[in-house]
């Protein structure tokens, strides 16, 4: 399988080079190449991080504990280059020569040795479609579009939004504008769900994980690069905020919130400054999240 040049997902206020990305996809069948069976195929992951913690509850809303297990990984990779040693061998046996950084989040085979993806919204649909298993539906039939439009509220109006409110060296105007189209998302966002427990067919869906991620970033991580008034503006929407709360006490989403390794996998990658929002909390994330097995701890270990 060979490695294609695709940007990789930037970190908050750090940008990085190109890196090499995996994107084989799993099938229905043998003559997908990587088709659906139980136990084949591994998820390496990180909660700290978006696109690790985007998996982790996706493969718990569909209980994928045996069918496909999971190597948790540390929040600070452990490599100078932002790459996690645990993940070198992989990297190396699927791309010849291979000298980037051995990123996570990885699905790998394990009948081949190699990596499958590296692509984390590829993987949590494959996941999703082929061995959820009728379980929960986290893609209903007729709603992909409304699920993609809320990606890319997220992605634009929420994570790309807030980088630019908060980053440094930008004029005035420029973060204005970028808070407005924060608080403008949020606030469609929050009229939605005053009438409606979750985003669509009032059922858990991947736009739900989405958005409860994005919040998490937005509550742990963006927040300290924005004054004190914004983020007080950004908490002014009780019934998003209610919504992120009532998640993060379900067992799938809660319990893979690891708020230390959030904050250490930030300050070890984060190149931006502390403003006075820093000091402003919206959710006491430690209070309202179900307990769960603490991930360092899981480093390494199925």
């Amino acid at each position: 399988m060979s490695a294609t040049p695709l940007a990789a997902h930037p970190s908050a206020h750090q940008s990085v080079g190109p890196v090499p990305a995996f994107r084989g996809r799993i099938g229905r069948d043998a003559r997908s190449g990587h088709y659906a069976v139980p136990r084949r195929y591994r998820l390496h992951l990180s909660p700290a991080d978006p696109d690790g913690l985007r998996i982790a509850v996706t493969h718990s809303l569909l209980g994928l504990d045996r069918a496909c297990p999971v190597t948790f990984l540390p929040a600070v990779p452990d490599c100078p280059d932002g790459g996690h040693s645990a993940l070198r061998p992989l990297y190396e046996a699927s791309a010849h020569h291979y000298t980037g950084p051995a990123l996570a989040p990885v699905l790998s085979d394990d009948w081949s040795g190699r990596i499958v993806s590296t692509h984390g919204p590829d993987i949590v649909r494959d996941l999703a479609r082929h061995f959820g298993g009728g379980r929960t539906s986290l893609y209903p039939c007729g709603r992909e579009s409304e699920i993609e439009a809320v990606e890319r509220m997220c992605a634009q109006g929420i994570e790309g939004a807030a980088q630019r409110a908060g980053a440094a060296g930008t004029g005035e105007s420029e973060r204005t504008a970028a808070l407005g189209a924060l608080l403008g998302t949020l606030g469609v966002l929050d009229q939605g769900l005053r009438t409606q427990a979750y985003l669509i067919d009032n059922q858990i869906t991947a736009a739900d994980v989405e958005l409860w991620v994005a919040l998490v970033q937005l509550d742990t991580v963006h927040r300290h690069h924005l004054d004190a008034d914004a983020v007080r503006r950004i908490a002014g929407h009780p019934a998003l905020w209610a919504y992120a709360r009532r998640l993060a006490a379900h067992p799938a989403f809660g319990a893979h919130l690891d708020l230390d390794g959030v904050n250490r996998r930030h300050h070890a990658r984060c190149q931006g400054l502390e403003a006075a929002g820093s000091a402003v909390q919206i959710l006491d994330w430690a209070t309202h999240s179900t307990p769960g097995t603490d991930t360092e701890a899981q480093v390494g270990k199925v």
